[in-house]
């Protein structure tokens, strides 16, 4: 695939209507939004380049050969299940807006393959993560409170750096972060990380925000709010601190939340409500996760294994 191909208006100005259209009516976040752009941009210039004038002639034969490219290209089975995702959704919109005659994506499979299975820490690695932080100084509380309540919530890291003092209910045990696509949803706070998370409020932030205006409860040390990327670079730091070896991000500790609640017999009805997932199928991977430690841990110390 030609990287860097201008788009011809035909292709154009269609993605960007549907663009528009996740952003005002749809109200998704940026990040996803960039990712169908990114996909079906990718998309418009192989066609582009192979001949096929614009979104209007684009037929099941042309995804077909779209997607075995990508495939013969080393492409994984997520991002090739991403575009056909992606496609769907475009031209789903196309026919709603009576500009497309045909779905080329009807009869499109996904492809087929395992899915992987998230990487979850163990009690024990989350313990060690909570302790590395070095409370004695002001950052060193700031990152014991945020790694405590994106476990103790499994909020994502785009939800935590965007979580603002308004949506802190401390006194009720409960936080209210707004999600993807905008929704609000309440979670409850265990008291270790409400604690953690008073402490640095009390104690941490009024000193970081040096007289500044700002309404996000996490702050750098500038006294602004932290980035996601910021936070990424931390956790990692911490990660390597506490010697766990697993490839670690912050979304790791939003999965050994959900992980380690069904683990406890908690439901998984209220494990999706906790995620804020709008379909129990996205939070069913973690009764696989759940089920593999299992098997684990049976296969490691049951003595006819």
């Amino acid at each position: 695939m030609t990287e860097g191909l201008k788009l011809n208006k035909d292709y154009q100005d269609p993605l960007g209507d549907f663009v528009n259209y996740l952003v005002v009516e749809r109200n998704l976040s940026t990040n996803t939004v960039a990712a169908y752009q990114s996909d079906l941009k990718l998309a418009a210039t192989y066609w582009q380049q192979h001949g096929v004038g614009d979104w209007q002639h684009v037929d099941r034969f042309a995804v077909l050969q779209l997607l075995a490219s990508m495939q013969n290209r080393g492409r994984s089975t997520e991002t090739v299940s991403r575009m056909v995702s992606s496609l769907r959704q475009f031209f789903d919109y196309r026919q709603q807006q009576n500009n497309q005659l045909t779905n080329p994506m009807k009869l499109v499979q996904l492809p087929k393959g395992r899915r992987k299975l998230p990487t979850v820490l163990s009690e024990d690695e989350v313990s060690r993560l909570l302790a590395v932080p070095d409370t004695s100084k002001s950052l060193g509380i700031r990152d014991r409170a945020m790694w405590e309540l994106m476990y103790a919530t499994g909020v994502r890291v785009s939800e935590l750096v965007n979580l603002t003092m308004a949506e802190l209910h401390l006194a009720v045990g409960l936080i209210q972060p707004r999600g993807k696509g905008d929704k609000e949803r309440i979670i409850p706070v265990g008291e270790v990380a409400i604690d953690w998370v008073q402490r640095y409020l009390a104690d941490v932030r009024p000193k970081l925000l040096k007289g500044q205006h700002e309404t996000a409860v996490f702050l750098n040390a500038h006294g602004r709010k932290l980035t996601r990327q910021g936070v990424w670079k931390k956790l990692k730091q911490d990660v390597v601190a506490a010697g766990i070896t697993k490839d670690v991000t912050p979304h790791t500790l939003r999965h050994s939340f959900a992980t380690h609640l069904l683990e406890h017999g908690a439901d998984l009805r209220v494990v999706q409500e906790l995620l804020g997932h709008a379909d129990i199928t996205t939070t069913q991977i973690y009764t696989h996760v759940s089920k593999s430690r299992l098997t684990a841990v049976y296969q490691k110390y049951h003595p006819r294994a």
